[in-house]
């Protein structure tokens, strides 16, 4: 059986003494934000270092000044870059196609490509009659010249290189615009 003990001071607590236990005393206000504040901290510096590391990866940051704001420039090539000079070459085929709703525009334009020396292969309307700019469109890169050749036999035509016409065959294909004064 338990025994019992006379009271002592040890058994009454006073008051005013807000403690838990016989040892702790009530935690100081705002403590907790503390550890909050050094949480968000890390939080914030770890989300940068992923952002820096990631823009580093994919190349789309480039560190182009020196050390303390001097800047390195670079070497210059002394390689001039060729011109590429525009020709006139028979032996490839143009298609023209007319981009606008002016009627029998390709056949017109064939007609010029034909004067000017190019061999002229099919002449139809493109899937679209609201076109405003004449483009010249080559395949292949080794054609560019050819394109151009054929930009110069058009006033205010430009060339671009792309695939889609590739599978018709023609080596060049004319989309006429509403640009078109000829």
């Amino acid at each position: 059986m338990a025994e019992k003990y006379p009271k002592d001071r040890f058994d009454s607590i006073p008051d005013d003494l807000r403690r838990v236990g016989a040892h702790r005393a009530p935690r100081a206000k705002g403590r907790g934000w503390i550890g909050f504040g050094w949480a968000a901290l890390a939080t914030v510096v770890l989300i940068g270092l992923g952002v820096f590391t990631l823009s580093l990866v994919n190349g789309s940051i480039s560190f182009k000044g020196g050390i303390g704001g001097a800047s390195v420039s670079p070497s210059v090539s002394s390689t001039p870059t060729p011109t590429i000079v525009p020709t006139v070459n028979p032996a490839l085929t143009v298609n023209v196609l007319n981009g606008t709703s002016t009627a029998n525009l390709a056949g017109k334009v064939g007609d010029i490509l034909t004067a000017a020396g190019w061999k002229v292969g099919a002449r139809a309307n493109a899937d679209a009659t609201n076109l405003t700019q004449t483009i010249v469109y080559y395949s292949d890169a080794k054609n560019q010249a050819a394109a151009l050749g054929v930009a110069q036999s058009l006033p205010g035509a430009t060339v671009a290189l792309t695939q889609d016409y590739a599978a018709t065959g023609a080596d060049l294909t004319v989309v006429v615009g509403s640009d078109f004064t000829g």
